[in-house]
């Protein structure tokens, strides 16, 4: 198969590698249909880049159709269209019976970090291969798996449930009550874009988006979803 390659700080290339396959009965392989690209990508090209080695394939927000499962992956099969959610938890221990499965402590790498293992994160969480490839190996399937509807809608209606809005929502979340209240976004990257529209929906009655980027702005302010967009200068913010 075709796959993207990191080739040191800065540099990737599409290499063919070999096809993925089943090793353990909670695994699946997915063929990959789209996959996205996270900012967290850019730590592995900078202060990240010791835990890199050449040849590691990319990608941890992916989605696709599930090519073939192992015998323990029982709520999808052959055929389904699924999102690869970028953390690899088990699903049983006690962080993730009490949600925070990205400190999975079955898949939890210790010998680099901690945290749950991730879809390519390097070392520093596995070395998994990653998914920007056209065959992704899913550990763990059993559990990460999210079926989609397959009636014919973009992929773009469902990539984002990989990590952009799994990411938006709890820290939302974690404000509590915001029913009535202001919220306030730092910032407008695809994360923050996600946070204004969960406060929305959890009842806020007004967010104000910032950004000290005039251009990220403009793409958003002429858009009627209630936000009130804001730029914000950090050189005149008072420290």
């Amino acid at each position: 198969m075709r796959a993207v390659t990191w080739q040191g700080a800065g540099h990737v290339a599409v290499e063919t590698v070999p096809d993925p396959t089943i090793v353990e009965p909670t695994d699946a392989v997915v063929r990959i249909t789209s996959t996205a690209i996270c900012g967290s990508d850019l730590h592995l090209h900078g202060p990240l880049t010791r835990f890199c080695m050449r040849g590691d394939l990319l990608g941890h927000e992916a989605m696709g159709v599930v090519e073939e499962a192992g015998r323990d992956v029982a709520h999808v099969g052959p055929g389904d269209r699924v999102v690869v959610p970028s953390k690899i938890p088990r699903g049983r221990c006690w962080m993730c019976q009490r949600g925070l499965r990205s400190q999975c402590e079955t898949t939890q790498v210790r010998s680099e970090g901690r945290g749950a293992a991730l879809l390519w994160y390097a070392l520093l969480h596995g070395a998994v291969p990653g998914g920007q490839a056209e065959l992704l190996r899913v550990p763990r399937a059993d559990y990460g798996l999210v079926p989609v509807p397959d009636g014919g809608s973009p992929d773009d209606r469902y990539l984002s449930l990989s990590g952009n809005l799994p990411t938006a929502w709890p820290a939302v979340r974690r404000c509590g009550d915001v029913g009535g209240a202001t919220v306030v976004v730092l910032g407008l990257g695809p994360v923050g874009q996600f946070a204004a529209r969960v406060a929305l929906h959890l009842g806020t009655t007004r967010v104000v988006d910032t950004d000290p980027v005039p251009e990220r702005l403009a793409v958003f302010r002429d858009k009627d979803d209630g936000c009130i967009k804001v730029i914000l200068d950090p050189a005149a913010v008072a420290a």
